[in-house]
């Protein structure tokens, strides 16, 4: 079974980007794959902001990189790009964290206008990062994504069918991929 890391770069605790990821990653566990969300807001400012690539914090945050077959990288988009939280943890992980990695990059944001910080701030990282294979992401305006008091998250129809297309696609990459990894 493939494991996937569900990595949230929103500051905040109670973030439409972290309730989207934690959602989607429901749909990736009936798939049938292992997923491990990682909040990054968790991880110790100290490390983070000291850009201490030895602490503990940050080696065992590497360590789950290097053990998923498939990263999904979540961001809020501030000013036009993915989040500075973000931006810290990514800097702080070995240059090729991603090699050998099927990620999928989702964004969130209160305009349209932020749609292309998938493809023109957050993909080019990722691929510097190594990745074999960067699916096409996702954008959604954070005003569809409705969280009820008991946190379950809902998202109009054409949302939901966008999402579960990426999704799926993202699932599918990483069953083939660990086909051909057995296979070979």
């Amino acid at each position: 079974m493939p494991t996937v890391l569900s990595v949230s770069g929103s500051p905040s605790p109670t973030s439409r980007t972290g309730r989207l990821l934690r959602h989607l990653d429901a749909r990736l566990t009936a798939q049938g794959h292992e997923v491990v969300p990682l909040d990054v807001r968790t991880l110790p400012a100290d490390a983070l902001l000291g850009a201490d690539p030895t602490h503990p914090a940050i080696t065992g945050t590497a360590e789950l990189f290097e053990g998923a077959d498939g990263v999904v990288i979540g961001t809020p988009v501030y000013k036009a790009a993915y989040s500075g939280l973000l931006k810290t943890l990514l800097d702080l992980l070995p240059q090729y964290a991603l090699a050998g990695k099927a990620v999928l990059p989702l964004a969130t944001g209160g305009s349209p206008a932020h749609v292309l910080a998938v493809d023109y701030a957050l993909r080019p990282v990722l691929s510097s990062m190594g990745a074999d294979h960067v699916l096409p992401g996702r954008f959604v305006v954070d005003k569809h994504i409705t969280v009820a008091a008991d946190g379950t998250v809902s998202l109009p129809p054409e949302t939901a069918r966008e999402l579960h297309q990426v999704v799926d696609g993202f699932s599918a990459a990483l069953t083939a991929r660990r086909s051909l990894a057995l296979a070979g």
